[in-house]
């Protein structure tokens, strides 16, 4: 047996290694994480856990309703979702079809720049200027509001959205472009009509790992949304403070006795975390595959 082939034997062996590792990681993380969640339902009813509107874990009795906490996490969330999808997408089309090269080369390294700064850096700077820019602008007994948390991560997730977006359209062949300008289309119909169908499959993964990044980011939220556990109403719910799901074990988990109700209410809101990210994973792959067969 030659070197080469010993080497292209060893290379896929660790590769498989590497995805056997990867895998039990997952399932351990899951073993752990569904089975402390479930002990709450031992004493807890299931559906007072997902039908109450009440998070008073320290009340006597105590109440474990997750209902304020999932829907603080979807209303920040959708508000991260309409401010950040339609600049991300408008911004990674003009770094990639209008800008000139040198422009080109100085927006994309700031937008990958942007992607790194520390969710607390992000989380700081809301609190200590937009914060007071929305109480002051629309007139609020406080500005730490659901709206503050939006745009914070709406901003946090711009870089991902902006990246893939833009790797996703200049990965369209020339001559696809090309064609449709020689059939007399201009710059712009050739933009919206050829170029961003061609490219949505990986668009709309760009689309859903903002997605991701919001409804999993915890610091931020924590810092800007004021940390109230009452049901939001819509719109009016934008203007008032609200508690997400990962803020709220990110404040509690330190305070809880290990093994107490309260200790298993926190990994039950993990696990519900979980099981919302992975149907958010399945719902882009669907995408993905879908608009890859349909061109």
């Amino acid at each position: 047996m030659s070197n080469r082939h010993l080497k292209e034997k060893g290379i896929e062996s660790l590769l498989f290694a590497s995805g056997i590792v990867a895998v039990l990681a997952l399932f351990l993380l899951c073993i752990f994480l569904f089975r402390d969640g479930l002990l709450l339902f031992e004493a807890y009813p299931i559906s007072s856990f997902l039908t109450e509107t009440k998070w008073f874990p320290t009340s006597d009795p105590a109440h474990f309703g997750l209902l304020p906490l999932l829907l603080g996490s979807l209303i920040v969330t959708a508000g991260a979702i309409i401010f950040s999808v339609p600049l991300g997408i408008a911004a990674a089309i003009y770094i990639s079809e209008l800008a000139g090269p040198r422009t080109a080369g100085i927006l994309k390294p700031v937008t990958e720049i942007l992607a790194g700064i520390p969710s607390v850096v992000y989380g700081f700077f809301g609190l200590v200027i937009l914060v007071p820019v929305i109480q002051r602008t629309l007139d609020l007994p406080t500005g730490q509001t659901a709206l503050t948390g939006s745009i914070m991560l709406g901003i946090m997730a711009l870089p991902t959205i902006i990246s893939i977006s833009e790797d996703a359209i200049s990965s369209v062949p020339r001559a696809i472009k090309e064609g449709s300008l020689a059939l007399g289309s201009t710059k712009w119909q050739t933009i919206y009509k050829v170029t961003i169908p061609a490219a949505l499959s990986g668009i709309s993964a760009a689309v859903m790992l903002g997605v991701g990044r919001a409804i999993g980011e915890t610091m931020t939220v924590m810092m800007v949304t004021g940390n109230s556990a009452v049901i939001p109403g819509f719109p009016s719910g934008l203007f008032a403070p609200v508690k997400t799901m990962t803020a709220t074990i990110a404040l509690e988990m330190g305070e809880v006795p290990q093994g107490s109700e309260h200790f298993h209410a926190l990994f039950a809101i993990g696990s519900v975390l979980f099981i919302t990210t992975f149907i958010i994973n399945i719902i882009a792959n669907h995408i993905k595959r879908r608009y890859r067969f349909n061109l």
